[in-house]
């Protein structure tokens, strides 16, 4: 498997790992009924972000998206977030493309790597993320509407690169 940059042309094979998230309704909070159109302007990041694709065997199997978390004073701070088809879950794509963008921040100078809304559910997602260093610096209660378990947490993640 490889992470390389995405290109407008892998749309419609990006496309259907994002709906089968986003309609599952269990780790991101965007409107299940979103179209194509809205989630590629929503999830489709360009510069000075980025998009990429994990690819195995000429089948897109993730993808991840990396930015500024905030801008002006807190641009010092990176953000990302991740998608990866279910049929290729729990054989590393997650663990690559979470690798990928720590790389990426830091080649970019970021202080550090922030996740705003991890849901405590999400225990592979959790679990990946204490695994490469993020510690859980907060949880809003009841924050995330979960179709299955009701009102859960959503931690706050993030990880410190270094100071200057």
């Amino acid at each position: 498997m490889r992470v390389r940059d995405y290109v407008e042309a892998d749309w419609p094979r990006v496309w259907p790992i994002v709906r089968e998230v986003i309609r599952a309704e269990e780790t991101f909070p965007y409107d299940p009924t979103m179209t194509s159109e809205q989630a590629r302007d929503t999830w489709v990041v360009g510069p000075p972000g980025a998009t990429v694709v994990a690819v195995e065997d000429d089948r897109i199997v993730g993808t991840a998206h990396m930015q500024a978390n905030r801008e002006g004073r807190g641009s010092h701070v990176a953000t990302a977030s991740f998608m990866v088809a279910s049929g290729a879950r729990g054989r590393g794509v997650g663990t690559a493309l979470c690798e990928h963008a720590l790389d990426w921040v830091r080649r970019r100078g970021f202080a550090g790597m922030q996740f705003n809304a991890v849901v405590e559910t999400n225990h592979a997602a959790v679990d990946l993320y204490r695994r490469l260093g993020f510690q859980i610096v907060g949880t809003v209660p009841g924050a995330f509407d979960h179709p299955r378990f009701g009102r859960v947490g959503l931690h706050v993640m993030y990880l410190e690169f270094g100071r200057p």
